[in-house]
Parts: C-alpha cells; sequence; structure tokens
C-alpha cells in the first residue's frame, strides 16, 4: 500500500539515475563537500546482481576520482596482489608477452568491481540511494526542470538530473537521439570457481592477473579473481545474429556453440569454456559514436557509459565514469547557484576526454580482433613501453 509520500510528487534539488561506480562517485564527492544527491538505482537491493569482475583502476583517472572522494587509501586496501600481471598469447597457446607484477604498481592496479562499489555505498549516508526505483520516462518541467516517473507509478521533480544509467540510458534522449550501436564484436561471459583446485589447468594458462590469447578475430579474455575464481570472456567478430542461434538456457548447447568457433584452439584456452561453472551470458558489445556530444540542454547531464560508452579493449570505461563524476562534482562546488555555468564547463572537458577514450577504445578493439592478433597487441605495448 502506497504511504502518502509515495503519492506526493517529492522534488530533489539534484536527483542521479543509477547507482553504478560514477552516479556513486558523484554522490560521493559532493557528499564529502556538504552537498546531497538522492540517486535512484533500478535493482530491489544493493545485492540484487552480481557487478563484473575486475577492474583496472587507471593513476590519471580512477584513482583521481577516488581522492577527490576522499577514499584513495580504502581502495589501496581492495587492491588485488599480483593482479598488474599480463600474458599475451596465440591460439596455440604460445606466449608472445609476459609481464609479473612484482609488487611495483605501473598504476593500474587491479580491484574488484563489486567490492569497489560497496566502498562507494558504504561511504554515503543511509538513503541517499533509492533502491527499486527503475525509470519509466522523463520530460521537461519547465525552467530547467525536469520530471521523473517511475515503473511503480511514483514520480519526482528535480532542479538537476543527472544520467549515470548506462549504455541503455533513460536521460539519454533529453539531449540526443543518439543510441548504441554494435561494434561487430560478441563476448560470452563466463566464470571457473576455485580455479587452483578445480581448474588448474586453465588457472596456468590464466597466470596471476590478466590473460589475453588472440588469433583470427576472436580470442579469450580472462581475470583472475580476488575471491580465486576466473572471470572468462570469449569474445569473436561476428554478426550480432550469430547469438539468435544459441539456446543460452542449455548450458551444454551454449558451450558447444561457442567452442565450435575455437575448434583449432589449444584445449588449455578451450577450457576456459569447456570447465565454466553455472551459466555463460552473452554480450554484445556496443558503443556510441567516437566523439558523441550534445547541444547544452538547461538542467540535465550524463556521466559514464550514458553519456560515451565505449568497447571495453582500453580499460577505460569505468575509469571515465568515476572521472566524470568528480569533475562534474568538482565543476558544480565551484559555480555554486549557476548549475548551467558548472554543466557547460564539465562537458566540455569530458567531451574531450571521453573522445579521445573512446577512440582508443575503438582502435583497441581493432588491434585485439585483428586477423593476425596478438603481432599488433605486442607491438603496441612495446611502443608504449618505449615512451616510458
Amino acid at each position: 500500500m502506497k504511504t502518502q509520500e509515495d503519492l506526493t510528487m517529492n522534488h530533489h534539488p539534484i536527483a542521479v539515475v543509477g547507482a553504478g561506480l560514477g552516479g556513486l562517485t558523484l554522490a560521493r564527492v559532493l557528499h564529502v563537500n556538504g552537498v546531497e544527491t538522492a540517486v535512484f538505482d533500478l535493482d530491489a537491493d544493493r545485492h540484487a546482481r552480481a557487478q563484473g569482475g575486475m577492474l583496472d583502476i587507471h593513476h590519471d583517472s580512477g584513482q583521481v576520482a577516488l581522492r577527490a572522494a576522499g577514499l584513495l587509501d580504502e581502495f589501496q586496501a581492495l587492491v588485488f596482489p599480483g593482479g598488474e600481471s599480463m600474458r599475451i598469447l596465440d591460439k596455440h597457446a604460445t606466449v608472445h608477452m609476459e609481464e609479473i607484477d612484482d609488487g611495483t604498481s605501473r598504476g593500474r592496479p587491479e580491484a574488484d568491481r563489486g567490492r569497489l562499489r560497496d566502498l562507494l555505498l558504504d561511504s554515503l549516508p543511509e538513503g541517499t540511494v533509492r533502491w527499486d526505483a527503475k525509470v519509466a520516462s522523463v520530460r521537461g518541467a519547465g525552467a530547467g526542470r525536469h520530471e521523473v516517473t517511475l515503473a511503480d507509478g511514483r514520480a519526482f521533480t528535480t532542479d538537476l538530473l543527472i544520467g549515470a544509467d548506462g549504455a541503455w540510458s533513460k536521460v539519454r534522449p533529453l539531449l540526443t537521439p543518439e543510441r548504441p550501436a554494435y561494434t561487430g564484436v560478441v563476448m560470452v561471459e563466463c566464470d571457473l570457481w576455485d580455479a587452483d583446485a578445480r581448474h588448474p589447468k586453465a588457472a596456468a594458462v590464466v597466470g596471476g592477473g590478466m590473460l589475453m590469447a588472440l588469433s583470427d578475430a576472436r580470442g579469450f579474455l580472462a581475470h583472475r579473481e580476488s575471491d580465486g575464481s576466473l572471470h572468462v570472456y570469449a569474445a569473436l567478430k561476428t554478426d550480432v545474429s550469430w547469438l539468435d542461434g544459441i539456446d543460452f538456457a542449455d548450458i551444454g548447447a551454449a558451450k558447444r556453440a561457442v567452442l565450435a568457433e575455437f575448434g583449432d584452439w589449444d584445449p588449455s584456452l578451450r577450457a576456459l569454456v569447456a570447465d565454466a561453472d553455472g551459466a555463460l551470458v552473452p554480450r554484445p558489445i556496443v558503443a556510441l559514436p567516437v566523439g558523441h556530444r550534445w547541444e547544452r540542454v538547461p538542467g540535465v547531464t550524463l556521466l559514464g557509459d550514458a553519456a560515451h560508452v565505449m568497447s571495453p579493449f582500453a580499460g577505460e570505461g569505468a575509469n571515465n565514469a568515476m572521472l566524470d563524476a568528480a569533475e562534474l562534482a568538482q565543476a558544480l562546488l565551484a559555480h555554486p547557484g549557476d548549475a548551467e555555468t558548472a554543466l557547460e564547463a564539465y562537458e566540455a572537458g569530458m567531451f574531450a576526454r571521453a573522445g579521445e577514450a573512446a577512440a582508443e577504445s575503438a582502435a583497441s578493439l581493432l588491434v585485439c580482433m585483428a586477423d593476425d592478433a596478438p603481432k599488433s597487441l605486442v607491438a603496441q605495448f612495446a611502443e608504449y613501453a618505449e615512451e616510458g
């Protein structure tokens, strides 16, 4: 039964749609500076779904945001020892490049996405995040205000609406008709639990951190997780309709369909899917156009994937979302009472920075999914090493 509060049109000076890393970072940076927000998320609660695998948090983006949030020291406790180790193999499991994480960080320490999200959630006042609040529609309400209606019929107005609600953002259409498009690459996600004990062959080929096994416009990307599991993506360049012929409810059939694309690959690599525990999850990779931007609309903006979803091949998505959040918060704090000046400043910087990251991600996708991979990728890392 709805309460009187539920039936009243509530108003929030700042409303954030989406309790991912970007939305939570924004709320946290504002909170430590005395500005409170209301964050709305479609999940029933913080434990409603798994949060994905490991993230490399970059020194010049994600860590900058955590410092602004006053959480950089706490983040260091989440870093996975050895997580910056990396192996690049071909389909025969021949090692083309290997780096061992000896504890001297190269500026991209690995941390579990779920634990990082928990750190942000726990840093906010009780009630900041409104769970079970799926957005059904948004519309302008005049004078820069917006009205948001939730799926259960509740509604609220806000002076400043921030879409941090991912690739299929409900807020984005207020600013632009652009929608993410398929990049030509599908990933199928799976896990191997308690890998060292139960899946020693797969654990050995992944090594201590990250694996990239690439050949023939396809590959296996895998991370060792802090809980002892392996998080795996089988990736291939294909028409998205390839997924239509696979019944992912039938785990055995799904495994056979994926492994049919890797028929001549080394058994240690095929084991990453063949021996997987639990369901396989299809992930068509989508992206907004490189350089995506919009004209200024009073009272609303976007951050993270809502603003610039890109392929994961450069590890920039979460880092840019968090830096978006910190820079937006700082712009709002620098221009109290003048949200439009703040949003204009934020968007100008974000468009330029995110455009560069999206271009890098798109280029890395082509390198990783090339017919001659991993040759070009190894050359690229050698170039980075020369540049320091």
